[in-house]
């Protein structure tokens, strides 16, 4: 029986310039000719991996978890309440912090959002060896993919979850304080640097995400293989018989990895994938 391998996005598949190597690309595609299954594992919804030119997939976990597709079918989507979403808007508008609204329909901002957003994109392209040139490039792109919304027009229903940038560190720890009963995380720069914050449903993981998707493949962990380079990504490695950290990565993913590849721009997927004999 073929493998099932969950790749995350940005640092695995692609690079932090959104560009999906050409080797890349190639090692998912002779996988996939060889009978495994190939899913992509990320924080991002569905509205932002659609503005990525990535390879051809199985399907996809997306929200860190929030919402599961297999071959263009839902297996999963748990979002965030109406009402959750409300107390997070308003309650990042009152500490004057740039947010967007994660939904598989769009991404949707704050004007704080458009304020903040492209010095804060800058730090996290920088952090990830981009020039200052590439990384406002990339900031650029990534804040005009984002459509304002004002007032209740924030309060959506369609939410599977909020990023919103951190003014210090405190602010992650207050948002655990205030929505206990939510998924607080961070992401951000070089070294799990924490540059934004985010808030999903509770109990949804890329754990809770896979054993959902495994279920419904009536599949078993034993065959599955992950790839990361965060911390994010520890809850797959969790759940995963093998793990593989790509050379990029932080040292908590690295240290928890059953293997470590080269970089995301120095052939990381196809070197792990031709170790593990994949292709």
């Amino acid at each position: 029986m073929g493998k099932i391998i969950f790749l995350d996005v940005d640092g695995t598949l692609i690079d932090y310039d959104a560009k999906c190597p050409a080797s890349a690309a190639k090692a998912v595609d002779m996988a996939r000719a060889n009978g495994h299954k190939v899913y992509i594992c990320t924080g991002c919804s569905k509205a932002e991996i659609e503005q990525r030119d990535l390879c051809e997939l199985d399907g996809m976990i997306g929200g860190n978890g929030a919402y599961v597709e297999d071959n263009g079918h839902v297996v999963l989507h748990q979002g965030l309440s109406k009402d959750e979403v409300k107390h997070i808007v308003d309650w990042c508008n009152e500490r004057h912090l740039g947010f967007y609204l994660e939904a598989n329909s769009g991404m949707y901002c704050n004007d704080y959002m458009l304020e903040q957003g492209p010095a804060t994109m800058v730090k996290y392209a920088q952090g990830k060896g981009a020039d200052l040139s590439k990384a406002t490039a990339s900031a650029n792109s990534f804040i005009n993919s984002f459509i304002p919304l004002k007032g209740e027009d924030l309060y959506r229903d369609d939410v599977n979850k909020i990023s919103f940038i951190l003014s210090d560190y405190q602010d992650h720890l207050d948002s655990k304080i205030e929505f206990p009963e939510l998924e607080a995380n961070t992401w951000g720069g070089k070294g799990e640097l924490a540059l934004f914050g985010d808030l999903g449903p509770a109990g949804i993981t890329k754990k809770t995400a896979i054993e959902a998707l495994l279920k419904y493949l009536h599949a078993d962990a034993k065959d599955t293989i992950s790839f990361g380079d965060a911390k994010i990504d520890l809850s797959m490695f969790e759940l995963c018989a093998y793990n593989v950290a790509m050379g990029n990565g932080g040292p908590e993913i690295k240290a928890a990895a059953d293997y470590v590849t080269t970089d995301v721009n120095d052939d990381g997927l196809y070197n792990a994938f031709k170790y593990l004999k994949l292709i």
